[in-house]
């Protein structure tokens, strides 16, 4: 049984089982040597104490279902929802747009399919990391557009329906990467370049409370902005910690702590899962 430490993994996702006393980490595991292009497969590994893991199962095989991405399979999250197991991943070949899709299973570790023929990010943009957020009773998908197509990376969402199956009406923009003045531009074919990775949204203090990931100072960091509802005005905030790492999300142990997972560092091919309270 593989450790945390000897897992390669990049935006790593914890799912607490609390009925059976155990968790599940998914994450872009697929990942080609020395680089974060990823092969075509999801895979999820068991734990009773986050440290030790079984040695990981596969949980969506695209190219066994004809599935049409062709590459770079990453950043799986798996979300409990009315019953049954939703996975927002995202998904990349030469011919479509990088874009989120849907899958779903009846069980965290089983086998998950297609939800519905299409992503539930638009055709036309490149598009990564969505995530599900419900703000009285509505299902959102928020993910992010990406900086290639945009140049300045964007945080959007998208009503999705009632089951999820599909978007309902045009997506929004909540913020801009430049947005956060902590936030630096990546040297890519020129200047003004903004990276937006990796959106998780939770409640703190009463405020909707959004955590994702950007470029400051060199480093891939974590950053959070605050707002008073998915429609509102964010605030934003630099990053609370000094290391390269990041595309975080929030987890309660089976005792009741509040964790946050992300990898570190950010450099092939030494990511890491990386859990602490917070």
């Amino acid at each position: 049984m593989p450790r945390k430490e000897e897992i390669r993994i990049r935006d790593p996702f914890i799912l607490t089982d609390s009925e059976n006393g155990c968790y599940y980490m998914y994450g872009t595991t697929a990942l080609e040597e020395n680089s974060i292009s990823a092969k075509c497969s999801f895979s999820v590994y068991k734990s009773y104490d986050l440290e030790n893991f079984d040695d990981g199962k596969v949980v969506f095989d695209g190219e066994a279902i004809g599935f049409w991405a062709t590459r770079d399979y990453w950043a799986p999250e798996v979300h409990k929802y009315n019953g049954k197991y939703y996975l927002f991943g995202s998904f990349k070949s030469d011919t479509r747009c990088r874009a989120t899709q849907i899958l779903v299973c009846d069980t965290p570790d089983g086998r998950f399919v297609p939800l519905s023929d299409s992503p539930a990010t638009p055709s036309d943009w490149e598009c990564l990391d969505g995530t599900l957020y419900v703000e009285n009773g509505t299902p959102y998908i928020v993910f992010s557009h990406e900086w290639l197509q945009v140049g300045d990376g964007e945080i959007c969402a998208r009503e999705l329906s009632e089951d999820l199956s599909h978007p309902v009406g045009e997506p929004f923009l909540l913020f801009r990467a430049s947005d956060n003045p902590h936030v630096t531009e990546i040297r890519h074919k020129g200047s003004g370049k903004y990276v937006t990775d990796g959106p998780f949204l939770f409640f703190d203090g009463g405020r909707l409370t959004m955590i994702w990931s950007s470029f400051s100072d060199g480093k891939y960091q974590v950053l959070t902005a605050r707002s008073d509802s998915i429609h509102g005005v964010w605030e934003h905030r630099e990053s609370e910690f000094d290391f390269d790492g990041g595309h975080a999300m929030l987890f309660s142990t089976l005792s009741g702590e509040r964790m946050i997972s992300l990898h570190s560092p950010n450099k092939s091919p030494f990511e890491r899962a990386v859990f602490f309270k917070y």
